[in-house]
């Protein structure tokens, strides 16, 4: 795979692009992240890979190019088997497979349309009934949804609290910048990409119709800069692009980082690392895994029983946020189909994902939801112990 300005390709073994990858690539969603596109690419790759392997280099574009229906199903039905085959098979055996799949019914499609010819129709419908319903590997049971068991959130509660005697992080700057993260990828269901690429005025403020001030965020790239990062955060798509509201508490929080513990850097994103750049990925990651060896050993296990997981991660923050947010909405009457819209609206999920569907086959344990008692926003030990001052 080779980047270049119009993104990532994908060349042959003699460093020449490949045709239908490009072509399939151009008709993906324009909004679509460079980090989701590369992923896409890579496991194509392996497609092409094995089917050079299995016949000569060349040959998955010379099948797609002349449409051959036994090439395509050979191809197929050899990585699928590849594939299925090997262990453990995994999410992401799945995701391999389908990408194959949906590539080659994609140019298909395209060349489907392309054409009149009545035996491509034929071919076409030939390739979709042996192959489009495959599956590498049904699972046995539903898919656990990862979000944190209560203690473990009550821990990182008063372990990321800055003035606590048992947080990991050394000066002020880093203890605030962890708690930061914590806090707004809990409560506001952040991913990380998202957060990372936010400005340092990202918090509005404004009064409603009753005269009463309310805050919220814009979820957008930074318009004032483009960003320099190795690992470049984004935007999913543009269903990820979004406003929603935060609380006066959270707003608080954002406003002492930024006014106390940011310092003054030169650009302006508004996490800040230690040596004035804005933060990259790689040291979120970092952070988190300070935070997951400062757990005790019970809950280390406990994260082991209940979530099959030896770390906490960042994601793990926004599937916890999900699953009280889910929850409370259904307390207060909500039906299902509102409550489902409501949720793509705040996690940024298109209005036909079916995400929020995984999160109403969670059961809601009183114990998860009890840990913001009964107003998720304004739990008041968020503020236990810190000095947050008068503006």
């Amino acid at each position: 795979m080779a980047p270049t300005d119009l993104g990532p390709f994908l060349v042959d073994h003699q460093g020449l692009p490949r045709f239908w990858a490009t072509v399939w690539a151009s008709l993906l969603p324009a909004d679509l992240a460079p980090a989701t596109l590369a992923k896409k690419l890579s496991q194509l790759d392996r497609f092409y890979e094995y089917a050079d392997s299995l016949h000569s280099p060349g040959s998955l574009e010379n099948a797609l190019a002349d449409f051959d229906v036994n090439a395509l199903a050979s191809a197929l039905e050899g990585y699928f088997f590849t594939i299925r085959n090997s262990s453990p098979i995994t999410p992401a055996s799945e995701e391999r497979w389908q990408t194959a799949i949906q590539f080659v019914k994609r140019i298909a499609e395209w060349r489907r349309n392309k054409s009149r010819a009545d035996d491509l129709h034929e071919r076409f419908a030939r390739l979709e009934t042996l192959h489009w319903s495959l599956h590498v590997g049904k699972r046995s049971r539903a898919e656990r949804v990862r979000a944190l068991p209560a203690a473990v959130i009550e821990y990182m509660y008063e372990l990321l609290d800055p003035e606590s005697k048992l947080n990991p992080f050394q000066n002020a700057a880093s203890r605030w910048l962890s708690y930061v993260l914590f806090i707004f990828m809990l409560h506001q269901g952040l991913r990380r990409g998202e957060f990372l690429a936010m400005p340092v005025d990202v918090i509005k403020c404004g009064l409603d119709r009753r005269g009463t001030e309310r805050f919220w965020m814009n979820v957008a790239y930074n318009d004032y800069e483009d960003c320099t990062r190795y690992s470049e955060p984004s935007i999913k798509n543009a269903s990820s692009v979004r406003q929603i509201p935060v609380s006066g508490t959270i707003a608080l929080i954002g406003q002492e980082y930024v006014q106390n513990y940011r310092g003054r850097p030169g650009h302006s994103f508004l996490l800040n690392s230690q040596k004035d750049n804005p933060l990259s990925t790689e040291r979120v990651t970092k952070i988190f895994q300070k935070v997951t060896a400062s757990l005790p050993q019970s809950l280390k296990q406990l994260l082991q029983d209940h979530n099959a997981a030896e770390s906490v991660s960042p994601h793990d923050l926004r599937h916890t946020c999900a699953v009280v947010r889910l929850n409370q909405l259904l307390e207060e009457g909500i039906s299902m189909d509102d409550a489902m819209q409501r949720m793509r609206a705040f996690f940024g999920w298109s209005r036909e994902s079916t995400m929020p569907l995984r999160y109403a086959r969670t059961v809601f344990e009183d114990r998860l939801a009890s840990v913001w008692k009964d107003e998720f926003d304004e739990r008041v030990s968020v503020l236990r112990s810190l000095p947050v001052r008068a503006k």
